[in-house]
């Protein structure tokens, strides 16, 4: 029996307009009226979430920033979080300056997105995720033990190996430094154990590097059709891609459980 969908949100349940494929939604909504959870884990913070969960009519968690943070959309609850070590963060300073010409990196301290520079590979991000970039002035005025993620935006993106973090691929351009442990695979671990739902009563579908853990960790690992290769490989099923309604097969799959 599936008791949980955990679903990623782009090229997952939200297709290249931005909103979620008609079919995914609705069968996510006559999954919830039949009794079962819907949890969404995405890269994305709290205000650029907000909306999906808000349109599901989602009372519970949410897993943010590719696992580093969990929090429950409706009260704002912070259930879980994870920081950059300040060296880890200090090191990425350091290398800021010696970035790729076209990579542009953003920082995600205190629920805000930040970035130093305007070009129209930030501009699209912001637009894409509907946020608002603030610039901070200074990296170096940030409280170094309190960012949750950093991200380098653009092409060619560098090959990063920074004690005390992760790096993962959530989109072909986008680079995501995170804290070590902090993934959606182990963020998800450590919601079900909170409520008590066996990791096999779990369904987890994405489309990217980033989703691979999390697919691993839930009894039914699911890939989106069209998404990553190595996503594809990994997974236990594939499924239809993202705008055929990628997410209302995996609901379909829970309810024949």
């Amino acid at each position: 029996m599936i008791r949980w969908i955990v679903t990623d949100l782009d090229g997952t349940l939200v297709g290249r307009d931005l909103a979620m494929v008609p079919a995914s939604r609705d069968a996510l909504r006559r999954f919830r009226a039949a009794g079962g959870e819907v949890v969404i884990a995405t890269g994305r913070m709290e205000l650029s979430a907000r909306p999906f969960y808000e349109e599901l009519g989602l009372d519970g968690a949410a897993i943010l920033y590719n696992g580093a943070r969990t929090v429950d959309l409706g009260t704002g609850a912070v259930l879980r979080s994870r920081h950059l070590p300040p060296g880890a963060w200090r090191t990425l300073l350091a290398m800021f300056g010696d970035l790729p010409e076209g990579v542009y990196p953003v920082a995600f301290c205190g629920g805000e997105a930040l970035a130093v520079h305007d070009v129209p590979e930030l501009r699209d991000y912001a637009r894409r995720d509907g946020i608002v970039l603030r610039d901070p002035g200074d990296w170096s005025d940030l409280p170094p033990g309190e960012i949750t993620k950093c991200m380098l935006i653009g092409d060619p993106l560098p090959e990063l190996a920074i004690p005390g973090t992760v790096t993962v691929r959530s989109e072909a351009t986008y680079l995501e430094v995170l804290p070590e442990g902090a993934t959606k695979g182990t963020a998800l671990r450590a919601l079900a154990a909170s409520h008590g739902v066996p990791l096999e009563q779990i369904a987890a579908v994405g489309d990217n590097p980033n989703d691979i853990d999390m697919i691993a960790t839930a009894g039914l690992g699911v890939a989106v059709g069209d998404g990553h290769p190595d996503v594809r490989a990994a997974a236990d099923v594939v499924v239809g891609a993202c705008a055929d309604g990628a997410v209302a097969d995996v609901v379909e799959l829970a309810l024949s459980s």
